[in-house]
């Protein structure tokens, strides 16, 4: 494994970062051969949205949060790339919400799966979080989805009110939607599946909505559940983002 040498001042520092994150988790078993690609993909629209959290993502930050503390039963989801980028962020957030995660992998496989609980177990050490992590054996399968994919807890998942499902794929979306849930996905790209399919899309780098979210959960005001909030709309006003910073001179 090479050794991350650069420079913090050096202007995509942390996207340079982050791929380093993600060579670790490879190498470490963490990450499917394809999760490069996922990532090279979301950051081509990252880097079009200027790297930064844009005004209508922070709204469906506060708005996906307060759904997530007011539901009946949350939970966050886990997968490879977003353990290697926001996982203990992501068991921070759980921790605040008293909820558990659940590893839920597109490309399921047992040394994956033992890899990502090893790293997660990890973080609970480390920072003192007591979070519990299911997704190891799972016991029940998500309606209307074929494959491993569809494989998931009683406990987690199936009886979830609220799920946040960051880089999450469009069929396993739709089929949540289609259970009734509330589903929060972290998509960069406006326009996939994924996105159009989520209750609330909040496209925005995984990284970044998580401590978005953990600056949230100590302030003393906590957001409210957004009645007006359209997703559509949502994602129009992510599309406009990008095609306002394109209009302006390079």
């Amino acid at each position: 494994m090479r050794k991350f040498t650069a420079d913090v001042s050096h202007p995509r520092y942390k996207s340079l970062l982050s791929r380093h994150k993600l060579e670790i988790a490879a190498a470490n078993g963490m990450l499917a051969d394809s999760a490069m690609i996922a990532h090279g993909r979301g950051e081509a629209f990252d880097y079009l949205l200027g790297e930064k959290t844009s005004y209508s993502a922070m709204l469906a930050t506060e708005n996906a949060l307060a759904h997530l503390i007011a539901a009946k039963q949350p939970i966050i989801t886990i997968n490879g790339n977003t353990a290697a980028l926001a996982g203990k962020e992501l068991m921070q957030i759980a921790q605040a919400l008293n909820c558990p995660v659940e590893l839920n992998i597109f490309y399921r496989t047992g040394p994956r799966i033992n890899a990502l609980v090893k790293h997660l177990e990890a973080i609970k050490l480390e920072h003192g979080i007591t979070t519990p992590i299911l997704g190891e054996n799972p016991d029940t399968r998500i309606p209307n989805l074929e494959g491993p994919r569809a494989k998931c807890c009683t406990m987690g998942i199936f009886s979830s009110d609220v799920i946040m499902v960051p880089l999450e794929d469009g069929d396993r979306c739709e089929a949540l939607v289609k259970m009734g849930k509330t589903v929060i996905v972290v998509d960069l790209n406006p326009m996939s599946r994924s996105a159009r399919m989520a209750s609330i899309t909040i496209v925005d780098e995984i990284s970044r909505v998580a401590n978005n979210m953990i600056q949230l959960i100590k302030t003393d005001n906590q957001p409210e559940i957004d009645v007006e909030f359209v997703n559509s709309k949502n994602l129009q006003e992510s599309i406009n983002t990008i095609a306002a910073r394109y209009q302006e001179p390079i």
